[in-house]
């Protein structure tokens, strides 16, 4: 019969072992997730077409992208679990929005090109190379 005691340390020394084999971005993904659920946000990759979503991660990219002959200022969020785009029509740019910015967005998920998509959300830029116990 094992004790709790000698649980705990197996149980470190799989983690420690685990980050060491995991690359950069595995450990991100990780990273980034576990600051989704402290911040109580929904993970990209539970949220479901039309439902209405606070979502947390980091920018990959941002693009001058025209929709419908209107500027759009398009950005890939990553959270760890999945990504969406985040789409802010009738701006070309937006300070603060770049790419590895933290960024936390609320609004409806639609899709647009077979991607899940927000569209004009309300968003927090979250402080550059900082977590939620930061904000």
């Amino acid at each position: 019969m094992s004790g709790n005691s000698s649980d705990q340390p197996q149980g470190r020394l799989r983690r420690m072992f685990s980050r060491l084999t995991s690359s950069p971005e595995e450990l991100q993904a990780e990273e980034l997730r576990q600051d989704a659920v402290v911040s109580g946000c929904t993970p990209i990759a539970e949220a479901g077409d039309r439902d209405v979503v606070t979502v947390s991660g980091t920018l990959r990219t941002v693009t001058l992208r025209p929709r419908a002959g209107v500027p759009a200022l398009e950005a890939e969020l990553f959270d760890g679990s999945d990504a969406l785009d985040v789409v802010w029509l009738g701006r070309r740019s937006i300070a603060g929005i770049e790419p590895g910015r933290r960024l936390t967005a609320s609004g409806r998920i639609s899709h647009a090109r077979g991607r899940r998509v927000l569209f004009n959300p309300r968003y927090e830029l979250r402080p550059v190379g900082q977590g939620s116990d930061h904000q």
